[in-house]
C-alpha cells in the first residue's frame, strides 16, 4: 500500500503560491481543507454526488479568484469557506435542484402510484376463482400454482411431482378451457 504525502504550508506561502499561480498551492488547499469545506458543503446539500461537484467547483472557484482575495479582509479559511457555502445555497436554490427534488427513482415509482390509488387485483372479486375452480382438479391445482401463488412451470412440477411437459401441457389445456366462458 503506497502513502501519499500531504502537502501543508502556512497561510502566507498557501496565499503567495495561490496569487502566483503555483499548481503545489491548490494541492496544498486539498490536502489541507478539503475536509472541513466538504462539511460545510454536505450540511446544505444532503446528495453526497452533488456536495462533491460543488466541492470540485469550490477549487476551481478558488483557483480563479485567487487574486481578489485580501487577507485585510479575513482568513483564508473564512474566504475560501464563504465561496463553499455561496455555492452551496446557489445550489439549493436553482431550480434544476428543486425540480430533481420532487423527482423519484424509477424503482419506486410503480409501487408509490399504486399506493397513492390503493389498486389491489383480487381474483375472487373478478369472479375468475370461481371459474378456475369449476375446471378439472389436475387443471385448477396447476393455474392455482403457476398464476394466483407465483409459482414457476418448474417449481410447480417439482411441487406437484409431475414431468415439466405434463405441467405444461395441463397449463394449456386449462387455458383453452377458460377461453371458452370468455369467447
Amino acid at each position: 500500500m503506497s502513502t501519499v504525502n500531504k502537502v501543508s504550508l502556512s497561510e502566507e506561502e498557501l496565499i503567495s503560491k495561490l496569487k502566483s499561480r503555483d499548481t503545489i498551492a491548490i494541492r496544498a488547499l486539498y490536502d489541507m481543507y478539503s475536509a472541513a469545506l466538504f462539511g460545510v458543503i454536505s450540511r446544505l446539500v444532503p446528495h453526497t454526488e452533488v456536495a462533491e461537484d460543488i466541492l470540485q467547483e469550490t477549487f476551481i472557484k478558488i483557483w480563479n479568484a485567487a487574486d481578489s482575495y485580501d487577507s485585510s479582509k479575513g482568513r483564508l479559511f473564512t474566504w475560501m469557506m464563504n465561496i463553499a457555502r455561496n455555492l452551496a445555497i446557489d445550489k439549493v436554490r436553482s431550480k434544476d435542484f428543486r425540480n430533481s427534488e420532487k423527482n423519484q427513482d424509477i424503482d419506486n415509482n410503480v409501487d408509490f402510484i399504486d399506493a397513492q390509488k390503493e389498486i389491489t387485483f383480487n381474483a375472487d372479486l373478478l369472479g375468475l376463482k370461481d371459474i378456475v375452480d369449476t375446471l378439472k382438479p389436475e387443471y385448477n391445482n396447476v393455474l392455482d400454482m403457476v398464476y394466483f401463488k407465483g409459482y414457476t412451470h418448474v417449481e410447480t412440477a417439482e411441487e406437484l411431482n409431475l414431468p415439466l411437459g405434463t405441467v405444461k401441457t395441463r397449463l394449456r389445456m386449462a387455458i383453452l378451457e377458460l377461453r371458452k366462458y370468455f369467447n
